[in-house]
C-alpha cells in the first residue's frame, strides 16, 4: 500500500540534501526488458548465469553473442518510462547534490536525460576488443557479422560486467564515494542481493544517510530502510515529485 506521510517526509527530505539513486533491474522491467532473475530470465534454455561468463564466451563466442544481440534489439525498441525520467528531473532539480548509480547496461537511464551515471556492471551498447582492448560504442541493431570482430582482427565483446568480473575501473570508486557522502539514499528496483553493488546500501547507511526502498517486494536491504515504499518505481518516482 502506498502510504502519502511517507512520500511526503521523504520529498520533503530531498529539499537540499546529497541525494544517491541506486538502480536494479526491476526500473527497467517496467519497460519491458527481462530481468535476469524474473519468470521471462531463460532465452533458448539458457540461463543468464550460464552466458554472461568468460568461460561461456570462450567457448561458444556466437552463442553469446546471439544472446546479446537478442537483449540489445529488446531495449532498442523499449522507452524510458515514467521512473527512468522522474530520476532525470530529481537530478536536474538537485543541481549537482545527485549521483544515479546503476547496476542497469541497457542505457535507459542516459535516454531518460539522466547525466550524472555511475555504470556499475558496463553498458550493452559498447564493445571492448578481446585482442587490442580498444573499446569504442556500438549501436547497431542488429548486429552483422557475429560474432563482430575488430578492426584488429580479434573478437569483440559486450563491455559489460560477467560474472566473476571485477567492476569497471573508477566505478567502484566514484560509486563508494557517493554512497558515503550521501544524506538521502534511493534504492529502486533492485532485489540487493548482487555484491558488491548491494554493499552500497550499508556503507550509505553507517555514513549516516537516510535510506529509501523502492521495490513491490521485500529485499535484505529493508534492515536499513528509513522509508520503505512498495509499489512500481514508476509510479511512486512519479509521485514524489
Amino acid at each position: 500500500m502506498l502510504l502519502e506521510e511517507p512520500l511526503e517526509t521523504l520529498r520533503k527530505s530531498l529539499g537540499t540534501a546529497r541525494i544517491v539513486a541506486f538502480t536494479g533491474a526491476g526500473i527497467s522491467a517496467e519497460s519491458g526488458i527481462p530481468t535476469f532473475r524474473g519468470p521471462n530470465g531463460l532465452w533458448k534454455s539458457y540461463s543468464p548465469e550460464k552466458l554472461a561468463t568468460l568461460e561461456a564466451f570462450s567457448r561458444d563466442p556466437r552463442l553469446v553473442w546471439e544472446w546479446y544481440d537478442w537483449r540489445r534489439q529488446i531495449i532498442h525498441q523499449a522507452q524510458p518510462n515514467s521512473g527512468h525520467r522522474a530520476l532525470a528531473e530529481i537530478e536536474r532539480r538537485a543541481a549537482g547534490r545527485f549521483t544515479l548509480v546503476t547496476q542497469n547496461v541497457d542505457g535507459l537511464h542516459d535516454r531518460a536525460g539522466s547525466r550524472s551515471v555511475v555504470k556499475l556492471h558496463g553498458d550493452i551498447w559498447r564493445v571492448r576488443c578481446t585482442g587490442c582492448q580498444a573499446e569504442e560504442p556500438n549501436e547497431q541493431v542488429p548486429l552483422a557479422p557475429l560474432p563482430p570482430l575488430c578492426r584488429c582482427g580479434a573478437l569483440l565483446r559486450p563491455a559489460v560486467v560477467w560474472f566473476g568480473e571485477a567492476l569497471p575501473e573508477g566505478a567502484w570508486e566514484r560509486a563508494h564515494e557517493a554512497a558515503a557522502r550521501a544524506e538521502v539514499f534511493l534504492v529502486i528496483g533492485t532485489s540487493a542481493m548482487v555484491y558488491p553493488a548491494a554493499g552500497l546500501v550499508q556503507i550509505a547507511c553507517h555514513s549516516g544517510a537516510r535510506v529509501a526502498i523502492v521495490n513491490p517486494d521485500p529485499t535484505p536491504a529493508d534492515e536499513f530502510a528509513d522509508w520503505i515504499l512498495r509499489g512500481p518505481a514508476g509510479e511512486i518516482l512519479a509521485r514524489l515529485l
